[in-house]
C-alpha cells in the first residue's frame, strides 16, 4: 500500500509552506499560557494573569475570522504581514508594560490588539485545498493537519512555560512573537502555493461573512462542543491527578488525549474511505460521547489516562470530517474564513470547557468536572444528528459548486 503522506508532499512547495506554517502557528498555543505564566511570576496575581490572557484569547476569537475574511478578499500575501505586525508590536508593548509596572488597564489595552495574529492553521489548510481540491489527497492533508494541531498544542504550552520559568518571565510570550514573525515571513513569499483570490458571488461586497451560511454555523457549534471536552480534560485531569497525590501524572493524562487523537488522525488519513462525511461526523460524535462516560469510573491516574486515550481516538475523525464538510459547503472564495470560524469555535469551546469545569470542580470535585465533558459529548451528538440529513443532502453526490448552492445551503439550515 502506497504511503499517502509521501504522495501528499510530492507537490512542489508543500514541504516548505507546511514547515513555515507550523512555526507560525506555534504562537497560538504558546501566547495565552505564556501571558498567564509571565504575569503570575512578575506580579503574583493569578486573577489578573488569567483575565489578561482571557482578553487575548477572546480577541483572537473575534479578530481571527475577520483577518481570514480579508485574506479571502485580498490574498494571503497582502494581509498576513500587516496582521502579524500588529500582533507582534502589541505583544511587545504588553511585555514592556508588564516589565515596567504599568497599570492593569494598560495590560488589557495591549492584549486585545495582540490577538490580531492570523490563524495559520486555516492558512495552511487553504493551501492544501488549493493544491488538492477534488483530489483524494485532500483527505490525507486534513488528517495530517489534525495531527499537526495536536503536536502544536502539546509542544507550544510546554515550551512557553519552560521558557518563562527557566529564563525570565517574558521569555515565553517573547518567543511566541518571534516565532510568529519568522513563520509568517517564511510563509508569505511562497507564492506558487498561495491560493488565488477568487471572485465572490454578489459583487465586490462578497455577499457578507461566511458565518451567514447555516451549515458553517452548525459545524462551528459542533466544534465548540468538541472543544468543551478538550478544555475539560485539561482542567479536570490536573485536578484528578492532584486529588490522587500524583500531580505529575496530569501531564500523562493530557498527553494521552493528544496521542490518541494524533494516532487516529494518521490512520484515518491513510484510508480510502467511502463513508459520506456527514455520516462519519455522526459516528465520530457518538463515539466521542460514549467515551466520555468512562471518565466517571476512573479510580487512578492510569485508568483515567486509558479512558482519555480512548476518547482521543474519536477527536481527529470528528475534526477531519468537519474540515472536509467546510470545504464542501463553503464557497471557495470564503474558504479561509470558513475554516477559521470552525477553528475559532474549537478554541472558544476549550476556553468555555476550562471555565465551566473549573467551577464544577470547585463545587463537586474532579467528578463534577468530568460531568461537563459528558454533557458536551451528548450536545455534540445532538448537533451532529440535527445536521446529518441537511449535510448529507448538501454533499451526497451533488455536482453543483458551493457557490451555486450557497443560498440553498443557507436557507436549508437556517432553522438549525
Amino acid at each position: 500500500m502506497a504511503n499517502p503522506y509521501g504522495a501528499l508532499f510530492r507537490a512542489p512547495g508543500s514541504v516548505a509552506f507546511s514547515l513555515a506554517g507550523y512555526i507560525a502557528r506555534l504562537p497560538m498555543a504558546m501566547a495565552g499560557i505564556g501571558i498567564i505564566t509571565m504575569l503570575s511570576e512578575m506580579r503574583g496575581e493569578y486573577g489578573l494573569a488569567g483575565a489578561v490572557a482571557a482578553a487575548f484569547t477572546l480577541s483572537t476569537a473575534l479578530l481571527g475570522p475577520q483577518i481570514s475574511r480579508l485574506v479571502d478578499r485580498f490574498g494571503q500575501g497582502r494581509i498576513l504581514v500587516p496582521a502579524m505586525g500588529v500582533s507582534v508590536l502589541s505583544m511587545g508593548a504588553l511585555l514592556l508594560s508588564a516589565r515596567y509596572g504599568a497599570p492593569a488597564w494598560a495590560l488589557f489595552a495591549c492584549a486585545v490588539p495582540a490577538g490580531a495574529l492570523p490563524n495559520m492553521a486555516a492558512m495552511v489548510r487553504a493551501r492544501w485545498t488549493h493544491l488538492y481540491r477534488d483530489d483524494p489527497r485532500l483527505h490525507s492533508a486534513f488528517s495530517f493537519e489534525s495531527v499537526v494541531d495536536e503536536l502544536t498544542f502539546v509542544v507550544g504550552p510546554a515550551v512557553a512555560v519552560t521558557l518563562c520559568t527557566a529564563l525570565f518571565p517574558e521569555a515565553g510570550p517573547l518567543a511566541a512573537a518571534a516565532l510568529l514573525a519568522v513563520g509568517v515571513l517564511l510563509f508569505v513569499p511562497q507564492k506558487r502555493t498561495e491560493p488565488p483570490v477568487l471572485p465572490r458571488a454578489g459583487g465586490s461586497g462578497g455577499g457578507g461573512s461566511a458565518i451567514r451560511i447555516g451549515a458553517l454555523r452548525l459545524l462551528t457549534l459542533t466544534l465548540v462542543a468538541g472543544g468543551v471536552i478538550v478544555g475539560t480534560v485539561d482542567v479536570a485531569g490536573v485536578a484528578f491527578a492532584k486529588e490522587q497525590n500524583m500531580a505529575a501524572g496530569a501531564g500523562v493524562v493530557i498527553s494521552a488525549y493528544a496521542i490518541g487523537s494524533a494516532a487516529s488522525g494518521l490512520v484515518l488519513g491513510a484510508l480510502e474511505l467511502r463513508t459520506p462525511l456527514p455520516r462519519l461526523l455522526l459516528l465520530g460524535a457518538v463515539g466521542t460521547a460514549l467515551t466520555t462516560l468512562p471518565f466517571l469510573l476512573a479510580d487512578d491516574v492510569g485508568s483515567l489516562a486509558a479512558a482519555v486515550f480512548l476518547a482521543g481516538l474519536f477527536f481527529s475523525p470528528t475534526m477531519i470530517s468537519i474540515m472536509g464538510l467546510v470545504e464542501k459547503t463553503v464557497p471557495a472564495a470564503k474558504l479561509t474564513e470558513g475554516m477559521t470560524w470552525v477553528i475559532t469555535g474549537l478554541s472558544v469551546g476549550v476556553a468555555l470547557g476550562a471555565a465551566v469545569s473549573g467551577t464544577m470542580i470547585d463545587a463537586y470535585g474532579p467528578g463534577g468536572g468530568f460531568l461537563v465533558a459528558v454533557a458536551a459529548g451528548f450536545a455534540l451528538v445532538l448537533l451532529a444528528l440535527v445536521g446529518h440529513r441537511p449535510l448529507l443532502a448538501r454533499t451526497g453526490g451533488r455536482t453543483e459548486s458551493p457557490e451555486a448552492a450557497e443560498a440553498e445551503s443557507t436557507g436549508r439550515t437556517e432553522a438549525l
